[in-house]
């Protein structure tokens, strides 16, 4: 039996979702590279977390605390991965290296912070938002530039990630009969991140080498 069917079916849902995006991205340029990162960390994080939620909902339980760690760690290299794409979107040669740098050092933080205990999903909300907010700003800033449509929907890709998130911090006060909170989070995660995929796309094909 899956202890929450709901949360680990769209979770999987997720993961064949970010897998395909991945794989279909121009990895030719290093914004095309940094985005199929971004999907492809996305997809182990979904995988992780339903295995989880259906199979190991025991918190107390080593495989359920060791497989949750790796969920957070991988919700980690996403936003590593998005710090990394929007450098490639906002900024110059040097600059946007200084900022990948930096993201480098916050993930091993953050990691560290992961390993040490903390097991709050909460915390990789955290560790994810400022990266989500900047590669909006990201796309924001290349459809002010080129007018170009495919920017404009990853921004509001992003922008529904971050309504995702806060759907998903409101708690049980939006569950329904057949989804909880957590599973209405994956559904509007699914939409806002094709979304990105279609900004995602149209960049790495302009700034492919």
């Amino acid at each position: 039996m899956i202890a929450e069917p709901d949360v680990a079916l769209t979770d999987y849902g997720l993961v064949v979702e970010c897998g395909v995006f991945s794989w279909c991205l121009d990895r030719t340029s290093p914004a095309g590279r940094w985005f199929a990162t971004f999907f492809g960390a996305t997809a182990a994080a979904a995988l992780v977390g339903g295995t989880v939620h259906g199979f190991f909902p025991d918190a107390d339980a080593l495989a359920s605390r060791l497989l949750w760690q790796t969920t957070l760690l991988a919700i980690g290299m996403t936003a590593l991965a998005g710090w990394a794409a929007g450098a490639h979107l906002l900024l110059p040669g040097a600059r946007r290296r200084w900022l990948v740098r930096a993201a480098l050092v916050e993930f091993v933080g953050y990691a560290v912070l992961v390993l040490s205990g903390t097991q709050a999903f909460r915390v990789a909300v955290y560790d994810y938002l400022p990266a989500a907010l900047f590669l909006l700003l990201g796309f924001a800033f290349t459809f002010a530039r080129t007018l170009e449509r495919p920017a404009l929907l990853g921004a509001l890709g992003l922008g529904l990630t971050l309504i995702a998130s806060a759907v998903q911090q409101g708690g049980t006060a939006l569950d329904t009969r057949w989804l909880d909170h957590n599973a209405i989070y994956h559904v509007i995660q699914g939409v806002a991140l094709a979304l990105v995929f279609v900004g995602a796309r149209a960049v790495a094909r302009r700034t492919a080498c």
